[in-house]
């Protein structure tokens, strides 16, 4: 399983209606539900599961604006300003603090490599540089390993996962939002005019705009509907340790592993940049083939193809279910993957390697989750030009935490009609089928 996540309590009734309705509970979903709310705006957030169980509980907790995609950079920028407020604003503890980032190089090369990603920054107030190996090793306490170096941003955070959905989805409750978990939406049935009729297990909402924020899931509930939403699952291995007092404060990434202190005092580790990405072979790596072709070149010497029984298994998912019976929603409440134990084992190998002290620190837990993954590694933020009054915001590509506050935000002005927070237009879902060119950057 993966780490325990705080509960919220479930709203007892089931609305009639409501002018926006969520699917999915985490880190997005649950942003766009406090927005909404915080403008006196009729929202119901329904999640098949449990707030934040899946990747939102189970990611890294960076919240980071250096190594990201260009395009993404105006929409983080503004979401690392809204984690900067987010206990005053939720009135609760989300574990936020600016602790700064490292991306850690080991020679010259690697250094140099780290520098071409400034040249995407130039355009944006970000405080990204280089370090010299000296001002490395002092944010580095207990680093074996003479680095040449360091890509540095001092504004970057981290925030804890496993409090940070739950605690925006109560903040959504006391602001009017009705949340309602182990409510699986079974699907949409158009009604006409301005709504259309959300059918769940527990029974149906009628509904002005929807917003599928069902990350790994937003494919296979899409694909009900008739959309195609170019979307594939990556599997992410993660530990965290013991407490231990003599590690670095600040989260840093090495070449076979990066890590981010805890609130509780131990460390949550995952793999490096030299590690590998583990795409596992399903139907719909096969179907999206000519759509990844050119992310699997850009990310050709991280990428690693795996066969294993998922492909058997959603080859027998449905491909599309009727409404008044349980729905694949309602079989698998949580993704919960098994982690990879070869991953695991390089991470933790990696890291007691650069940082001998960690020798005799315990392994406290281990778990993996699913990321969804798009073409560009792009995320969407958009409404569906042939389902008017639909929106999806999914395909965060590992990026979906620290981004979240202003991705939800981001969403619930498109479905409100409000001035957008930044322009949506890279976040268009239209790009994947107007003929536009998918262009990946690979960040570090």
């Amino acid at each position: 399983m993966g780490p325990p996540v705080d509960a919220v309590a479930c709203s007892e009734t089931l609305p009639d209606s409501t002018e926006v309705l969520i699917i999915g509970g985490g880190i997005i979903g649950v942003s766009a539900a406090l927005t909404l709310a915080e403008r006196g705006i009729p929202v119901v957030l329904c999640e098949k599961g449990e707030i934040g169980a899946e990747q939102s509980s189970r990611n890294w907790g960076w919240c980071r604006q250096q190594g990201r995609d260009p395009r993404e950079l105006p929409l983080v920028i503004a979401s690392l300003a809204r984690w900067a407020n987010m206990d005053h604003r939720t009135g609760e503890a989300t574990g936020f603090t600016r602790c700064g980032t490292l991306y850690l190089a080991e020679n010259e090369q690697a250094l140099e490599d780290r520098r071409a990603w400034l040249v995407h920054a130039q355009a944006f107030d970000i405080n990204a540089q280089l370090i010299n190996a000296k001002d490395t090793r002092r944010l580095l306490p207990g680093t074996s390993r003479a680095w040449a170096g360091a890509l540095h941003c001092a504004s970057d955070g981290r925030a804890e996962p496993s409090m940070a959905a739950p605690a925006i989805a109560r903040a959504a409750q006391r602001a009017g939002a009705f949340i309602l978990t182990n409510t699986a939406v079974r699907g949409l049935e158009s009604v006409g005019g301005d709504s259309q009729l959300v059918v769940t297990e527990r029974g149906a909402i009628r509904a002005q705009s929807v917003l599928i924020a069902g990350g790994a899931w937003s494919r296979l509930f899409c694909r009900n509907l008739g959309i195609i939403l170019p979307q594939l699952k990556v599997r992410a291995s993660v530990f965290k340790t013991a407490p231990h007092n003599n590690g670095p404060e600040c989260c840093a990434s090495g070449p076979d592993f990066s890590l981010r202190r805890r609130l509780d005092g131990g460390y949550t580790v995952a793999s490096g940049s030299r590690s590998k990405i583990d795409l596992e072979m399903v139907p719909d790596a096969v179907r999206f083939l000519p759509a990844y072709a050119r992310l699997a070149w850009v990310a050709r010497s991280h990428l690693r193809i795996r066969w294993s029984s998922r492909f058997a298994t959603e080859w027998r998912e449905p491909k599309h279910w009727a409404l008044d019976a349980p729905s694949p929603f309602e079989s698998q409440r949580i993704l919960d993957p098994t982690p990879l134990a070869s991953a695991i084992e390089r991470a933790h190998d990696g890291l007691v390697r650069d940082f001998p002290s960690f020798q005799d620190v315990p392994i406290a837990q281990r778990w993996a989750g699913m990321i969804d993954v798009t073409p560009d590694a792009v995320p969407v933020i958009s409404g569906v030009d042939s389902h008017p009054g639909l929106y999806i915001a999914t395909g965060f590509s590992g990026h979906g935490f620290g981004i979240g506050p202003a991705a939800g935000e981001l969403a619930a002005d498109l479905m409100t009609g409000g001035a957008p927070l930044v322009d949506p237009t890279p976040f268009r879902f239209s790009r994947f089928s107007d003929g536009s060119p998918i262009e990946p950057i690979v960040g570090i």
